[in-house]
């Protein structure tokens, strides 16, 4: 018991970022050796990099965040995989995620928390910078609301969706199509979105209310990223899977701090 309080001291003791390479270099070991693999060579080195960044911005409270994503995240990927790969449908790689999935989730969480360590930084008014940490935080936790949303809809869909309709038209359609969304996975996204937002509220990120905030965002961004999906994407070279994942993140991320805004005025009016 002595040795392990000793090491936990040590740990506590470590600068953010020292413990931020200590602890992602161990965890992406784990990960690596994993039978069933998570992530690519190129995807664990990555992701370290993402781990590195989040827990020197935001501690233990913003990884966790990405962690539970990230677990969830992959494990969704999995459901139905037989009957997906059967289709066509599943995802590439069995569901191992390379540098390009790592950044297309997590690149708007990853400004938002670089966001606020410089805002931390700045020698500023305590008021206004509790209010950008506070607004950046709750797209930090929407950007991952969203992806995980939107993940959860996409998996679930393809592998339970009874009726699938492209969202432009409401037209049936085959499963994994573009654009298509049905119920079973728009219920499952919207689970998630949920999820991810009760862990940033629990982790003290934002008050309760957030959590609408999270859920609400999430919902819009991946009923437009369905519709970017079902429209301009397969006509547009550069408008990758990849791109329309930071773009749905994004779309969550905005979405998120304009309700925030708009609710803190509120609360202030009422003063």
């Amino acid at each position: 018991m002595q040795q392990f309080n000793f090491i936990v001291d040590s740990l506590i003791r470590l600068n953010p970022w020292s413990m931020a390479i200590a602890l992602n270099t161990v965890l992406i070991g784990i990960v690596a050796i994993l039978p069933k693999k998570l992530l690519t060579p190129a995807g664990l080195v990555h992701a370290g990099i993402l781990g590195v960044l989040t827990w020197g911005c935001l501690s233990w409270q913003g990884y966790v965040i990405v962690a539970v994503y990230f677990i969830l995240g992959s494990g969704v990927t999995r459901i139905g995989m037989a009957e997906k790969e059967t289709a066509g449908i599943a995802e590439k790689r069995g569901g191992a995620r390379g540098p390009e999935n790592v950044w297309g989730s997590a690149l708007t969480a990853t400004l938002c928390a670089v966001g606020i360590f410089i805002v931390q930084q700045l020698s500023i008014s305590p008021e206004i910078v509790n209010s950008l940490v506070s607004l950046l935080g709750i797209g930090y936790v929407a950007s991952f609301s969203t992806k995980l949303s939107d993940t959860c809809a996409s998996e679930v869909g393809k592998a339970y969706g009874k009726r699938t309709f492209l969202i432009t038209t409401l037209q049936p359609v085959p499963r994994g199509t573009e654009g298509a969304v049905s119920l079973e996975g728009t219920l499952a996204g919207i689970m998630a979105s949920i999820v991810i937002a009760l862990i940033g509220w629990a982790v003290g990120w934002f008050e309760g209310v957030g959590i609408l905030w999270c859920a609400i965002a999430a919902f819009v961004a991946t009923n437009l990223e369905s519709v970017i999906g079902a429209t301009i994407q397969d006509q547009i070279d550069w408008l990758t899977n990849e791109v329309v994942n930071f773009i749905n993140t994004l779309i969550g991320a905005i979405v998120a701090i304009l309700l925030a805004t708009v609710w803190q005025y509120s609360q202030i009016l009422l003063i």
